[in-house]
């Protein structure tokens, strides 16, 4: 059965954030979104790529800080980290092929080591990509610094204004990424084989001139030990991060994905290590050194392409696509984050908020949480890359690791045809990666890395909480759903409240009569002792009936209007509807400020069990007219709170009752029929398309609908109530559905609490 549509224009948002974003995608576009392999690498291996700009740089910062004769080490130790590049991308090829949903780390450790391993590569690959986007982009800024020193002091401001860019273009989708940063990423690696090329060209031919190195770093005197020789490595190895990209977006392929997938990694590694090794055997033979102003890879381009020359030009090619893809090569954090993110969601480790698709089929939510941790760092840090350094590495290596070791144990347990082979491969890579990691953190805990070894566990144990928490709820909405929807028939009392005598109070009294077959009261607490109150124009206002009661307050209006709620009988079957009347000046949401009394109590009533609460808001001063009643009750699932609002409904016996569900697609809307049918609710649901993820549009050209043939809606919204920290876990949904529908003419909003008391 296919879904209802509404037209494109109800359906569509249409927002200031589609100048921004773009225009939105539907589900069933997916698809449209996969990758060509010419496009995914750019996305996904920009960071290893870029990389090349400092990783030789960080080891020689190691070297000549012991020694200043030391720096020819730098070649033998950059072979090594090119040989350990090339063991991770061959093992990674074998992961991606054989999970082609997602070969991260996460995955493959949660199939074949069991939960715990896997959160920790998860925690690991978090820290790992936030630390990528605030080293990129800042080791990005000191190349524009190098240029302009009088930039120096605007470091940050700079960062966070890149950072903006990179954000925003991610929102707008993978392959509009893509596009952008492709051509900035192959202008780099061209410039970078180039100088490579031409440098060696001119070792060989004995015309390489030597660098010039403005403010050298202090060079040390001591003696080089395997301590040094081994922090230089650690440092050096920054030239990995980002190869598990690949592996967490396997899905965002074109089909095969895992042959795609595998591909694009093994052009990856060559690349990578070409660059990499010419880079450091140049500044060996070129003579550069760290500089406070001047970068590495600036000075052996400067030594090659000589100022004047004929190729003299190619040094401000060289520095200017450096500075791009450095910039840009926290996009490949921006494209693993949100992935991972959402697959910790799926397994309920992470708040839920994260495996939402935005308009343009990205995990949007992971991209803002991702921009906002790495912004934070960039302010900490004040953009210095010496500073982030120290931190980084660990998380990737720790990940590699136990991704390589889960693969391992995996062969060990298929046994397919070649699984000799393939798990020489994994285990050599996990024993390498392995050592790598233990010497990382030896080597750097002192120097600031002893801030991520205790971020990750307080990351997992976070993971652990979060799921006991989902489990838990889950559980109780299981077990409530049935008592709840086996209750007795539910009777209903109504309270209404009056503050004033005016149009929406006319309008309150009219709907408070329609759901009140049990019985209305109307109360009134005077605002002043001296205010005689509205008493003695109620009769005439009301006919006569209900009379109104007016109460002396005690411990002001709020406790006082709560004093009567709680007098009245409540539980599974006897609710306690208030219906809070509010009159309104114009439609604008800054008017609830004139309603502190009505914000409070509402505030107040949604954490008592069995009250519902029904705001009546009111804009136009003239009398509402005859208008039939139609209660539309939005429901997410069939579960306890969903039952609770059904019974509500039921309560106040008007005809034109109805569920309503607004599915994502196709697959979602038959699980939402099945579900509903399995609780056996009372109510016929209706299941209607939200193809774009936001069900802002649906509902208003739904209600709108309604509310054109002569009904008063009163939308029903099922409230789970928590307290603490347990409400960042949720959707709020129903919060959304207020702020959206307070002010819309002829709706009248319903909230039925659930509370949940942890």
């Amino acid at each position: 059965m296919s879904l209802p549509q509404r037209s494109e224009e109800a359906l569509e948002p249409r927002r200031l954030r589609r100048v921004l974003v773009g225009r939105p995608m539907r589900s069933g576009q997916m698809n449209e979104t996969l990758l060509p392999k010419w496009l995914a690498l750019p996305i996904f291996a920009s960071d290893p790529l870029s990389s090349v700009a400092y990783a030789t740089e960080s080891a020689l910062v190691v070297l000549i800080a012991v020694s200043a004769t030391s720096a020819h080490l730098v070649f033998p130790i950059s072979i090594g980290i090119a040989c350990l590049l090339g063991i991770v991308v061959l093992s990674y090829r074998q992961t991606v092929r054989v999970y082609e949903t997602s070969g991260g780390a996460y995955v493959v450790a949660r199939e074949n080591l069991g939960t715990t391993p896997s959160l920790v590569a998860a925690a690991a690959l978090l820290t790992d990509y936030v630390l990528t986007v605030a080293v990129s982009i800042s080791a990005g800024i000191y190349a524009i610094t190098s240029f302009a020193p009088s930039l120096q002091s605007h470091k940050v401001g700079l960062s966070l204004l890149c950072l903006l860019v990179i954000v925003l273009v991610n929102l707008r989708g993978v392959r509009e990424s893509g596009l952008l940063f492709a051509l900035p990423t192959y202008a780099f690696v061209t410039s970078i084989l180039v100088l490579v090329g031409v440098g060696i060209f001119q070792d060989v031919t004995g015309s390489l001139h030597h660098a010039v190195v403005p403010h050298p770093l202090p060079a040390g005197v001591g003696a080089i030990g395997v301590f040094v020789l081994l922090r230089a490595f650690s440092s050096g190895s920054t030239a990995l991060t980002g190869v598990e990209a690949i592996a967490n977006g396997v899905n965002a392929f074109r089909h095969p994905q895992g042959k795609n997938a595998a591909t694009t990694l093994a052009v990856l590694g060559t690349i990578a290590i070409a660059m990499f090794v010419g880079v450091s055997f140049l500044a060996v033979h070129v003579h550069a050194l760290p500089s406070s102003t001047d970068s590495v890879v600036s000075q052996i381009a400067r030594a090659v392409f000589q100022p004047g020359s004929f190729g003299g030009f190619m040094y401000y090619a060289v520095q200017g696509t450096t500075l791009l893809v450095l910039v840009l090569a926290a996009n490949t954090s921006f494209q693993g984050f949100p992935r991972l993110s959402a697959l910790l969601a799926r397994d309920r480790f992470a708040p839920r908020q994260f495996s939402n698709l935005g308009d343009r089929l990205v995990f949007s939510n992971g991209m803002l949480v991702l921009a906002a941790a790495a912004a934070g760092l960039l302010v900490v840090y004040k953009a210095n890359t010496n500073s982030l350094i120290h931190l980084y590495v660990i998380g990737v290596f720790t990940a590699f690791t136990l991704s390589q070791a889960g693969m391992v144990r995996y062969w060990l347990r298929v046994r397919t045809p070649g699984w000799r082979h393939r798990i020489l491969i994994n285990s050599v890579g996990a024993a390498a990666t392995g050592l790598v990691a233990v010497i990382v953190i030896w080597t750097k805990f002192a120097e600031g890395a002893w801030l991520v070894t205790v971020a990750i566990p307080l990351i997992v144990i976070a993971m652990f909480g979060v799921r006991r928490h989902y489990d838990r709820v889950a559980r109780r909405l299981r077990a409530g759903a049935a008592a709840v929807a086996s209750a007795p028939d539910a009777r209903n009392r109504t309270l209404l409240v009056v503050e004033s005598l005016d149009s929406a109070t006319e309008r309150g009294l009219a709907l408070a009569r329609n759901i009140s077959p049990e019985g209305l009261r109307a109360i009134h607490v005077p605002r002043h002792r001296t205010d005689p109150g509205i008493a003695p124009r109620w009769f005439r206002f009301s006919g006569g009936t209900p009379l109104l009661e007016t109460l002396e307050e005690r411990g002001g209006p709020v406790e006082t209007v709560l004093d009567q709620v709680w007098r009245l009988p409540r539980g599974e079957s006897d609710f306690v509807t208030v219906v809070i009347p509010e009159q309104f000046r114009r439609r604008s949401l800054v008017e609830l400020a004139r309603h502190p009394f009505e914000l409070a109590l509402k505030f107040r009533l949604l954490t008592e069990s069995s009250v519902v609460v029904v705001d009546v808001p009111t804009v136009d001063e003239a009398p509402a007219s005859e208008r039939s009643l139609a209660v539309r009750i939005f429901v997410s699932g069939a579960n306890a709170t969903s039952m609770r609002a059904v019974n509500w409904a039921q309560s106040v016996r008007l005809p034109n009752t109805r569920a309503v569900n607004f599915a994502f697609d196709e697959l979602e809307a038959a699980e939402m029929r099945r579900e509903w049918r399995a609780e056996g609710a009372r109510v016929p649901l209706e299941v209607l398309a939200a193809p774009y993820r936001d069900i802002g549009d649906p509902i208003l050209a739904y209600l709108r609908e309604l509310t054109s043939e002569g009904n008063d809606v009163v939308v029903v919204l099922p409230e789970l109530i928590l307290r603490g920290w347990a409400r960042l876990l949720h959707n709020q949904r129903a919060l959304y559905v207020k702020r959206l529908l307070l002010l819309e003419p002829n709706v009248i909003l319903a909230s039925v609490p659930y509370p949940l008391v942890r």
